[in-house]
């Protein structure tokens, strides 16, 4: 018989609280991983976006005056 009454349950909570604990930590670092790749991708995305829309400006002020004064 043990010395504290209820140590048992106590020992196996302390289990299941660093179960849940490590758990939850997995998770939190698989959660911060995808954010990270979604965040890559978001750049990309963005860098495409950009360089599309300065083809676009550049083609349409720079054939403004093409055949020019000169």
């Amino acid at each position: 018989m043990s010395v504290t009454p209820g140590a048992y349950f106590l020992s196996g909570f302390g289990v299941f609280a660093v179960l849940i604990w490590l758990v939850s930590a997995v998770a939190c670092i698989y959660a911060f991983v995808l954010f990270v790749k979604l965040a890559r991708r978001g750049i990309t995305a963005l860098d495409l976006y950009n360089y599309s829309k300065n083809l676009e400006i550049r083609a349409k002020y720079e054939s403004v005056n093409k055949e020019g004064p000169y």
